[in-house]
């Protein structure tokens, strides 16, 4: 793998892609409850990557970008099936079985995978105290955050086919962060709106079969569609795949895979904060301490590099302590992300 260092990127547009990875995806947990009601599940995957592919692909097109490049689109199309075909089709496949609540949990541990498959990242992460200790006291918060509400799908619900449930969608989050890892180090010659149009094209051509298998495309009534599923379908494949999904694969390219894996641990923040707020939820004692942990956890992941800015900044300040006023030296520094 190729272990060049993270890109520089304005600390703004860093800013932006991190704010809509973190409030888009989380606000997806609800759409995608809206589309399913309208929409088998494998087919809403179909539907979703592949529209969303094809849009961002004309959109490259008509910015005259270069789009098939043979080199490029095999790198886009494993990550495409490790990402979104296994990994966001363990999560759709599994909630038909256990309670949304846990497949969040078990979604949560993903950051943790992170950690251990990055492997050129290993000297520094594995040495990081409060890396180590932001992975896992998110885990615990995601934890408290759903805590009753798993309690009590616990004592409703059944335990068949469970077990299976959960492995599958620890596989799915084992491959989500090999996809990420694997996007990030591979690096490709072509435009980055091209390579995550193939990611979700192929994605999207990948989930026919099991759709077609299952008969879901054979017996599915387009006109008894709801308007709001339609509607959740338009959210998910606009701000879900073409925004948030895009803002990812970049972030992936100009910042550490754990900062962006904190992705795992906001995203039920986010949903939880919306259901009190827009759909009139109520927020438990618990579930507020979980968000604090939460929050907490994200500051911990990130506190190596505010310290290590502000040595930079320090060091840097002391090179030059008594430059000439007519000769001041040019600081080239570039602005800490």
């Amino acid at each position: 793998m190729n272990t060049s260092q993270s890109k520089p990127a304005s600390t703004l547009m860093v800013v932006l892609a991190f704010a809509t990875v973190y409030v888009v995806w989380g606000s997806t947990y609800f759409f995608i409850q809206q589309a399913v009601k309208g929409f088998p599940p494998l087919l809403l995957g179909v539907l979703r990557f592949f529209t969303a592919g094809v849009l961002m692909l004309g959109w490259s097109a008509w910015k005259g970008e270069k789009l098939f490049v043979w080199h490029n689109i095999k790198h886009a199309a494993i990550t495409g099936i490790l990402l979104l075909f296994i990994g966001n089709g363990a999560v759709i496949w599994v909630e038909q079985t256990i309670p949304s609540s846990m497949a969040a949990i078990l979604v949560s541990s993903s950051p943790i995978w992170f950690v251990l498959l990055d492997k050129p990242k290993w000297a520094e992460n594995l040495r990081n105290k409060a890396i180590l200790a932001g992975l896992f006291i998110g885990f615990a918060g995601v934890i408290l955050l759903f805590g009753e509400q798993i309690m009590h799908d616990l004592a409703i619900s059944s335990n068949q086919s469970r077990l299976g449930s959960m492995l599958l969608l620890l596989i799915g989050t084992f491959a989500w962060a090999g996809g990420s890892l694997y996007s990030k180090y591979k690096l490709t010659s072509g435009a980055a709106s091209v390579n995550t149009a193939w990611q979700m094209i192929v994605a999207g051509l990948v989930f026919i079969p099991g759709s077609l298998v299952r008969g879901e495309v054979q017996h599915f009534q387009w006109q008894q569609v709801a308007a709001s599923s339609w509607f959740a379908l338009i959210y998910l494949v606009v701000f879900g795949s073409i925004a948030a999904f895009s803002a990812y694969v970049w972030l992936l390219q100009v910042r550490p895979a754990t900062q962006v894996s904190t992705y795992a641990y906001v995203n039920p923040v986010i949903a939880v904060l919306l259901g009190v707020f827009f759909a009139g939820e109520r927020i438990s004692g618990l579930q507020l301490l979980g968000l604090f942990v939460i929050l907490g956890s994200v500051l911990l992941i990130n506190l190596n590099k505010y310290r290590k800015g502000k040595d930079k900044d320090h060091v840097t300040n002391q090179s030059f302590p008594k430059a000439p006023p007519l000769q001041p030296c040019m600081d080239t520094r570039e602005a800490a992300v």
